[in-house]
């Protein structure tokens, strides 16, 4: 990815989490964005110092746990085959199963097993290392977790932990994206998140930020129907897409692409990754079968992470009927300069192009 100024492009990460997890109304992040951050770890360390600071004004999040314990007198239920061992060894002490609530679950081992690593770990100025362990004090009860047994997709929020979402959001880019185990066993942080949860990230923040700020359209991720003759479609996958515009009928589906390379190369030639084309036309043309009976059109967009390459991608095509543009979305300047981008985008295609 570009990294002309990696601290441009680092802040820049931040303005992508915050509409990517609507961290925006969150005031307590207000003031990350006028700092500079010279490592990602920094970035994070800053975050889940904040957020884990808001979290124990509200009280950390405690949930049943269940426990066994030999215990003077009752509490709970008896469970026998310990009791009677406890008899067999002359001891008066009953084996009770019973429920307790901990702050020691998954959701605030996490948040402690990823600020320890930041903090063993990672590339993180000294404010920001006092502001962590100031907050791991209230931690001292949590157990830290190893982070392959961690099953990010059994993490369940309801009510009372929502507030959870965007912090273990972040642990999940440090842990999943960042960490790695050597050879010899010993643990480091990358310096960038690795390009696939990057991707995911990217998706989420065009979306997000179509949502909150385009006036012109409105912005969702629907799945797109296949055109079958016969409507049995069992087998087929599902087209997932991941932006798509709309005004009236009027749709323009964007494919967000982040990659370390944005071109394909053939005997020296760069060209647009075939695959990436291939699955943009059939979003564009099943979508345009399913709105066939109204007044309708419907255009598609790769929407590509710009890179260091010399060659980027960028061109519009005329398609069977259809409008395909391939574009690049540069992270590496000012966030305004981004808005415009991605406002240049919505306005060309819904405001000018309705009005010419």
């Amino acid at each position: 990815m570009a990294t002309k100024d990696k601290s441009i492009f680092i802040k820049n990460v931040y303005y992508m989490l915050a509409y990517a997890f609507r961290a925006l109304k969150m005031g307590e992040y207000d003031d990350l964005a006028g700092e500079d951050f010279e490592h990602m770890h920094d970035l994070f360390a800053a975050i889940l110092a904040k957020g884990i600071a808001r979290q124990v004004k509200q009280g950390l999040y405690r949930e049943y746990l269940g426990r066994t314990e030999d215990l003077a007198t009752v509490r709970g239920k008896i469970e026998l085959q310990g009791t009677l061992l406890n008899r067999i060894a002359r001891s008066r002490r009953i084996t009770c199963e019973f429920d307790e609530l901990s702050e020691n679950n998954v959701h605030n081992q996490v948040l402690k097993t990823t600020s320890m690593i930041l903090l063993r770990h990672g590339e993180v100025s000294e404010e920001r290392r006092a502001d962590l362990r100031k907050v791991m004090l209230y931690f001292s009860d949590v157990d830290e977790i190893e982070p392959a047994e961690i099953r990010w997709d059994a993490i369940r929020f309801q009510r009372s932990n929502v507030s959870y979402r965007f912090l273990l959001s972040i642990c999940q880019l440090v842990l999943e994206g960042m960490l790695i185990t050597t050879d010899e066993g010993e643990r480091k942080l990358a310096r960038f998140v690795d390009d696939q949860l990057m991707s995911r990230l990217y998706e989420k923040f065009i979306l997000e930020y179509y949502a909150a700020e385009c006036d012109c359209a409105s912005a969702s991720s629907p799945q797109i129907k296949w055109a079958l003759d016969d409507g049995l479609g069992t087998m087929l996958p599902v087209m997932q897409s991941d932006i798509v515009l709309s005004r009236r009928n009027r749709v323009l589906i964007i494919d967000a692409k982040y990659y370390t390379h944005a071109t394909q190369q053939s005997f020296n030639v760069a060209t647009i990754h075939s695959a990436n084309l291939y699955q943009i036309f059939t979003y564009v043309k099943n979508k345009e079968a399913e709105l066939a009976d109204l007044e309708h059109e419907v255009s598609g967009m790769l929407l590509y992470a710009k890179t260091d390459e010399e060659i980027q991608p960028d061109g519009v095509y005329q398609m069977s009927g259809n409008q395909i543009s391939v574009k690049t979305l540069d992270l590496n300047m000012e966030f305004e300069e981004i808005r415009k981008q991605l406002d240049t985008i919505a306005v060309s295609h819904f405001v000018r192009s309705a009005n010419g």
